[in-house]
């Protein structure tokens, strides 16, 4: 059983299991006084291992600023990793925009945390689960809509970092901060909070009592303490929570089933109607999905001979389940504007505003990609009813 003993400061719980000592301490990840608990509690209590909320990918980031000279967009693109990339840069965005706002570094408090267990000869656990696969479960568990509206609160949010200061980055201390993000999206799609906060709680946990040691201090976001606290003494496979699961067979009959419904549909409308309805129906089909895969092509800034792709792939890359119209614009993108070393080296400052995300040439490919499927998503739902339309005449 849990053995909680009492303190006078509430950021700190301490629990005993398996004759082991567990200290976890509560933080905010934008916090000074975060960062000085955290460095502070490890030299008082000499532990054998100090976990921290980081992935391994994570953690490089934060000790190696210089990791995005190393990315390979094209293979990023290719391996339709493009929207969960963005997605964390724009978390990463945040943090720095919010310690840049407030004079301290993001993950401040991890960075002590690490620096005081090198110190005290502690071992060192990553204990958190790989950032790239809580994105992609939570991207696998959303609909299209919900995609979309993840994608532009997280940019929207960036606005509003001006009006946060100390006092509401303590509040933040109650929620994961990506949590805090999603927290719109959240209340329509409840099983983003299960994989943002309830598994990584269990991932945690499991990590933490697992770790080495008599002593084990673990320095995490003040919203996972609870549920560390109540998911300790479970016995918790960590497998299934570090794979991210294959679509299920009615997503794949559906991704089939659309296009081949589609084609019917225009096969009929030459059949039944005539070459006249049959040629509307196609001609519908190609301006919506073109029209519209080149505006959001455009909207990302795109080169003039990239929208000119994605208004020519859309058509047809709608149709196949195993393309999208994104992809081959950020292909076509990578190549007329490959980026330069520059652009790699600037890409950790210029993701600290909307403008550079547009500016850069890494994030504006990717932002091609997401908005060029975006685009040609639209397209396919504005294309229907008119299609419908014509058959129906």
């Amino acid at each position: 059983m849990a053995n909680q003993s009492p303190q006078q400061n509430t950021d700190i719980t301490r629990l005993e299991i398996d004759g082991k000592q567990i200290v976890l301490v509560g933080t905010a990840h934008v916090s000074r006084e975060s960062a000085e608990l955290a460095e502070s509690v490890i030299h008082e209590e000499k532990p054998d291992t100090v976990c921290v909320e980081l992935c391994a990918s994570r953690h490089q980031s934060i000790r190696n600023s210089a990791q995005w000279r190393q990315m390979d967009i094209v293979k990023v693109v290719r391996e339709k990793k493009a929207f969960v990339l963005l997605v964390n840069m724009m978390l990463t965005a945040f943090q720095r925009r919010i310690g840049k706002k407030l004079g301290v570094r993001p993950g401040e408090e991890m960075v002590r945390a690490l620096d005081a267990a090198e110190a005290a000869g502690a071992g060192v656990c990553l204990a958190d689960r790989d950032i790239t696969v809580t994105l992609s479960r939570t991207w696998r568990s959303t609909s299209f809509w919900n995609k979309i509206k993840l994608f532009f609160q997280l940019l929207m949010s960036m606005g509003g970092i001006d009006d946060i200061d100390e006092q509401a980055i303590e509040e933040m201390k109650k929620e994961d901060i990506l949590q805090s993000l999603l927290s719109e999206l959240e209340k329509s799609h409840p099983s983003i909070r299960q994989i943002l906060i309830d598994e990584r709680d269990r991932y945690l946990a499991h990590r933490i009592r697992h770790a080495a040691g008599e002593k084990i201090v673990a320095v995490v976001g003040a919203g996972h303490v609870p549920g560390i606290s109540k998911y300790l003494f479970d016995d918790i496979d960590p497998a299934p929570l570090e794979t991210v699961p294959l679509r299920g067979k009615s997503l794949v009959v559906l991704k089939w089933l659309l296009p081949l419904t589609i084609l019917l549909a225009i096969l009929a409308g030459f059949f039944f109607g005539g070459a006249q309805t049959g040629k509307s129906m196609v001609f519908w089909w190609v301006a919506a999905n073109a029209v519209f895969a080149g505006i959001g092509t455009a909207a990302a800034f795109g080169h003039p001979l990239t929208i000119l792709s994605a208004i020519g792939a859309a058509p047809l890359t709608s149709l196949n389940p195993m393309i999208a119209a994104g992809w081959v614009a950020g292909l076509v993108e990578a190549g007329l504007r490959k980026p330069k070393v520059g652009d790699l080296e600037d890409l950790s400052t210029d993701i600290l505003s909307i403008r550079g995300f547009w500016r850069n040439k890494v994030t504006r490919i990717l932002l091609v990609v997401v908005f060029a499927n975006i685009g040609s998503m639209v397209g396919t739902f504005v294309a229907l009813p008119l299609m419908a339309r014509v058959l129906g005449a």
